[in-house]
């Protein structure tokens, strides 16, 4: 079984909280696929949206993913630095389209391999039809009107 950080999320915030024990699942995987992988969910993200050559500028980017515009603007340049994404003049005025390069791609695929590796090992200790109510309680959750 995989080990679940308790420190995240106090005891007593997690004991009546079915939305807390969700929270602390999500960051428990994330930041350990972070850690292994290199790749923080805000750069995870914005490559997703760049798939299949999109080109996006950062405001739409930012909007897509209903990250703050400075978050994605400080992700996005450190990947343009580090030559995973490039910018381009849109052919329809000032905007600055970015695109994944070919290393964008190669680390974007790897991400892709890294999550299903961990969808796998989830896939090993919970029965399929475990996982299909799993999925359905939990677009039951994200679908509440708050």
């Amino acid at each position: 079984m995989i080990p679940v950080d308790k420190r995240a999320i106090p005891p007593e915030i997690l004991k009546d909280s079915a939305i807390a024990h969700i929270a602390q699942a999500y960051f428990s995987i994330s930041k350990r696929l972070e850690q292994k992988t290199g790749c923080s969910a805000t750069r995870g993200f914005i490559l997703s949206t760049l798939r299949g050559g999109a080109a996006l500028n950062q405001n739409q980017i930012a909007k897509l993913l209903g990250f703050d515009r400075t978050v994605v603007h400080r992700a996005i340049k450190g990947m343009i630095k580090e030559g995973l994404l490039t910018e381009r003049k849109a052919d329809s005025g000032r905007a600055l389209l970015v695109h994944l390069t070919a290393k964008g791609n190669k680390y974007r695929d790897y991400l892709i391999k890294e999550r299903r590796a961990v969808d796998e090992k989830l896939r090993k200790v919970l029965k399929p039809d475990e996982i299909s109510t799993l999925i359905r309680l939990l677009d039951v959750a994200a679908a509440l009107e708050i």
